[in-house]
């Protein structure tokens, strides 16, 4: 992981973490480092994407700031989701791309997600190229006059392409399903009328941005308010996105959460049963659950776990040639059509294989066992952040979680980590019992908090 970026671009607090400045900087070094890789000899093209957060349009205007002086061109998408960006610049064959979203944090952060012109995230050599640019050698780069700069305009008919690749890519009538959607406040917002133009019967809250309100209390992150009214209302199915509708979660028409693993499992056991897996695996990360392993070594599916953050998923997706992979966040990828975690795309393939089942989504997904498991962040240091493993005593309470686990009768696992977008330890507890869950990670929250906090 870089000085700038993290596991899913550059992030902080809008304006005074990621400044204007920083974004312009930005803009200016990857048209910099974009123009040593293109293959022709016309100006460079970024298509540029944005979120529904109050600070979006300040450092949308910084950015292109930024790419014009150094005389690459910006076409402007509007508020999209961040795979639409991804989908766009392969169809409108642009040089790369640029996201300016925080994905599930709060409004006060952004972040800015640069993708090359394949449609994919950077490789970290390209980002720390990036990086060295602005931070070690601004003196090279070199701004432009007259007719040399870059131009700038908008490309609002980029919507519709994506709506009609997702229509195509759902291939199934969705009427008779009758659906609540929250859009969280974020650009899902602009894109989820399409599940309507499928058919179904479509009912929306977390569709009222205003700015401040993305993520809050809504979205794939707060699940309570879609999971009560969709048990309560008599819908076939709950559906929430998170800020930039990169990754969705279900609620069963009982209100019950449907997991990234679950939407995973259903998936690839019908990839698997129409021929459509390859190499029958999926990519996974270690935080999957333990009862999704289960399913698929029963289905004769194999797992294979990749680091935590969809990108480190995708390359080991193409590692393998591998064509479905994800998080059980909701992050889900399926390269047979796109080169990142889509939303949208997931619930349209769900929804198709829900509609041809005839089933009730929670018939679909009772044979797929939920270990009882709890994922918590605790704010530290920043500057302890990276070096949390060199403290004993942290490294002393999980040997003895891990140890308690490796005995054969007590079932589980312990994993804790970094954020690569947060200033957080995460700190995950998974076992047969949910006393085993709660004892371990009350022990290992204490020792964080005592040890970095102060």
């Amino acid at each position: 992981m870089g000085r700038l970026f993290g596991t899913d671009g550059v992030r902080g607090v809008a304006i005074t973490e990621l400044t204007c400045e920083l974004a312009m900087n930005i803009g200016r070094a990857a048209a910099v480092v974009f123009e040593k890789y293109k293959k022709h000899d016309k100006k460079l093209t970024f298509l540029i994407g944005k979120d529904t957060r109050i600070s979006s349009d300040a450092l949308e205007a910084a950015l292109i700031t930024g790419i014009v002086s150094v005389g690459a061109n910006a076409e402007l998408l509007g508020v999209l989701p961040t795979p639409a960006v991804a989908f766009l610049i392969r169809e409108f064959e642009a040089d790369g791309g640029i996201m300016i979203s925080a994905s599930h944090n709060p409004f006060e952060d952004n972040g800015i997600k640069l993708f090359s012109s394949t449609g994919e995230k950077l490789p970290d050599e390209i980002e720390d190229e990036i990086e060295k640019y602005i931070l070690d050698f601004p003196e090279k780069i070199s701004l432009k006059k007259g007719a040399e700069i870059g131009n700038i305009r908008s490309l609002y008919v980029g919507k519709d392409d994506y709506m009609n690749y997702l229509k195509t890519a759902c291939g199934e009538d969705l009427s008779g399903l009758k659906l609540l959607i929250d859009c969280a406040n974020g650009s899902a917002c602009s894109c989820a009328e399409v599940f309507a133009e499928l058919g179904a019967d479509c009912e929306f809250i977390g569709n009222n941005p205003n700015g401040i309100n993305i993520n809050e209390n809504c979205g794939s992150t707060h699940l309570n308010e879609l999971s009560k009214r969709v048990k309560n209302g008599n819908y076939s199915a709950g559906i929430a996105f998170d800020g930039d509708a990169d990754r969705c979660l279900f609620t069963d028409e009982k209100g019950s959460e449907v997991s990234g693993d679950k939407l995973i499992a259903l998936l690839a056991k019908e990839m698997k049963n129409s021929g459509n897996l390859t190499n029958d695996t999926v990519v996974v990360t270690i935080m999957s659950n333990l009862g999704f392993h289960e399913f698929m070594h029963n289905n004769g599916i194999k797992t294979i776990c990749a680091n935590v953050g969809d990108r480190y998923v995708y390359e080991e997706m193409k590692r393998g040639n591998y064509n479905i992979g994800g998080e059980n966040s909701g992050h889900i990828i399926l390269a047979d059509y796109a080169t990142t975690g889509d939303g949208l795309l997931t619930a349209a393939k769900v929804l198709s294989l829900l509609k041809k089942s005839g089933k009730p989504l929670s018939e679909l997904v009772s044979p797929i066992n939920d270990y009882p498991q709890k994922l918590i962040g605790i704010k530290v240091n920043p500057d302890m952040r990276q070096n949390w493993q060199k403290n004993q005593n942290i490294m002393q309470v999980i040997k003895q979680a891990d140890d308690f686990f490796s005995d054969g009768a007590n079932v589980g696992r312990v994993n804790v980590r970094a954020s690569g977008t947060e200033p957080l330890l995460r700190i995950m507890i998974e076992a047969k019992r949910e006393s085993d869950v709660e004892m371990w990670l009350k022990k290992i929250k204490e020792v964080i908090e005592n040890e970095l906090q102060n």
